[in-house]
């Protein structure tokens, strides 16, 4: 019989919210995190808008030896895993090295590590580069850093998918927890507010050009004009239920089913491959699209992804036929933080019996979705499906589910 994999710790950093209880309060109420940015002068870009986490001082929670070496990601992470294994009830220094693993995501690395240090190359010289350099702006360096501040090493990895790359990153601790390593660490945090990586988010043409953070990311909306982009994301403590019930650890709820596939080649005419995602993913929880209590939605934010979306979920679910979700209007798209910052609110939508609202959009009825308003609705949650998209044609899907 194949394990059942559980969530027993959460650590989160969110642009409404730093910490686990702050985001979920203002997540409740619907609180913004959305505004004008300020770790730099975004006057001369077409968007100025985005999620940045609020209040978050790296000195104040990670020792000095660890801020010149790492991106603002990496602290983010640092400190959230730090959060996430607390809340699990988990010392690392009290289990074997090998039986502890680290999977992340990352959509971009350390673009502002990189950028500073790119800056130095080309002012001053390169005897004035960091030698850090040639870590802090990888792709794995969070899973990198994580491991080693914690002393774990177990079957580790890093996933590279754009915003899908963070279900990607909990599906794959799920497959290492399932083959024996107790305890893994997975998730993923993002941080590429800068101008380098503002210019290389723009180049997306994804993004709006809106200047009113209320009226900026308006996923299924007749005014959507493209997305508001974050930072931040969370990060799960995944161990086999057997072994959290074993040390009577808090069980947040089941990672029970995941799908992942492929967009065609534009241009084909074939659809979208983000249906056959969703319908894996039940399968693989042997569950009925009936089973599922709420949708929380990848909510692209550009009207043609948008139509994709809602067409796979009226595909599987019928018109109007689920309830959905998408809370990250009121954060920005975190890109691969998305994702598990999702599953982490199901998480706790199914604790709390709440579905989170859906911010500053005025549904479009051509869409046929029941889309959660302003307002979050009582509801006992027992399943949630959690999709994400990649740009490039990335589509995941998880199924996150109460355990009794």
């Amino acid at each position: 019989m194949t394990a059942s994999v559980v969530v027993t710790g959460l650590g989160i950093a969110a642009p409404n919210g730093l910490g686990t209880r702050e985001f979920w309060s203002a997540t409740r109420s619907g609180k913004n995190g959305i505004g004008r940015i300020t770790r730099f002068d975004p006057a001369s870009y077409p968007s100025t808008l985005a999620g940045e986490v609020p209040g978050f001082v790296a000195e104040d929670h990670l020792p000095s030896r660890l801020i010149p070496q790492t991106d603002r990601m990496t602290r983010l992470a640092l400190v959230a895993t730090d959060w996430a294994l607390k809340d699990a009830g988990i010392d690392p220094a009290e289990l074997p090295a090998y039986d502890m693993g680290v999977v992340t995501a990352s959509s971009s690395g350390g673009f502002e590590f990189g950028q500073n240090e790119l800056q130095k190359l080309w002012s001053q010289g390169s005897q004035y580069v960091s030698a850090y350099q040639s870590f802090a702006w990888f792709y794995a360096v969070n899973s990198g850093q994580i491991s080693i501040r914690n002393g774990m090493k177990g079957p580790s990895g890093v996933v590279v998918s754009d915003q899908a790359g963070g279900l990607d990153a909990v599906a794959h601790g799920r497959r290492l927890i399932r083959k024996g390593t107790p305890v893994i660490v997975s998730g993923a945090i993002d941080a590429s507010v800068c101008p380098w990586g503002w210019v290389a988010q723009q180049a997306s043409e994804r993004l709006t050009d809106s200047a009113e953070p209320t009226r900026a990311y308006l996923p299924f909306d007749a005014d959507a004009s493209g997305h508001v982009p974050g930072e931040g994301g969370a990060i799960l403590i995944l161990e086999s239920a057997e072994s959290a019930r074993g040390r009577g650890a808090r069980i947040y709820g089941e990672i029970s089913g995941y799908g992942a596939t492929f967009d065609p080649r534009p241009g084909t005419g074939r659809e979208s491959g983000l249906r056959r995602a969703i319908e894996l993913a039940l399968a693989d929880a042997e569950l009925t699209p009936k089973d599922i209590d709420v949708v929380f939605a990848d909510a692209a934010g550009v009207p043609e992804l948008d139509r994709v979306e809602a067409a796979a979920l009226t595909s599987v679910f019928g018109v109007r036929g689920v309830p959905v979700t998408a809370p990250k209007t009121m954060t920005g798209r975190l890109y691969s933080g998305a994702g598990p910052l999702d599953i982490a609110s199901a998480l706790l939508s199914i604790e709390d019996r709440l579905i989170p609202p859906t911010v500053h959009v005025a549904a479009d009825e051509t869409y046929a979705l029941d889309l959660v308003g302003a307002q979050p609705r009582p509801a006992r949650v027992r399943a949630a499906l959690v999709l994400a998209r990649g740009y490039g044609g990335f589509n995941s899907a998880v199924v996150v589910r109460a355990v009794d």
